[in-house]
């Protein structure tokens, strides 16, 4: 498989979905939702694009240099954007409490794909 291939693909799509979703909560829901859930749907759309921008990156850094530290984290910002993110959206829109419990892994999935990024642009050589 062609995780960089991959992972710019899942990264551009997670970058349309942020323009998407951040447009829909700000001119659908914004009036609708309880200022806490819009602030935790706001919340899912800004770390959504950050890990975008992190797996279009991943991506990159794999086509230069292939090693399991960036493999690793490229599937980190996935697991974090699906957990983390998606947990919010859920909640944000039904109230359902005990997904907040979700939240956190995707959190420490985002900490271990920056450390694991970390890692593997170190193994690059792109430093000397």
């Amino acid at each position: 498989m062609n995780h960089a291939r991959l992972f710019l693909l899942l990264g551009a799509l997670a970058g349309f979905l942020t323009v998407a979703l951040g447009a829909f909560g700000a001119h659908v829901l914004e009036s609708r939702l309880a200022p806490h859930s819009f602030t935790l749907f706001d919340k899912a759309v800004h770390y959504q694009g950050l890990h975008a921008l992190a797996l279009l990156f991943t991506g990159l850094l794999l086509q230069i240099s292939p090693n399991n530290s960036l493999r690793r984290a490229g599937w980190c910002f996935v697991a974090g954007i699906g957990l983390f993110s998606g947990s919010l959206y859920v909640l944000s829109l039904t109230g359902i409490s005990a997904l907040g419990a979700i939240t956190p892994l995707g959190g420490l999935s985002f900490l271990a794909g920056w450390l694991l990024l970390a890692m593997g642009g170190w193994k690059t050589g792109l430093h000397e």
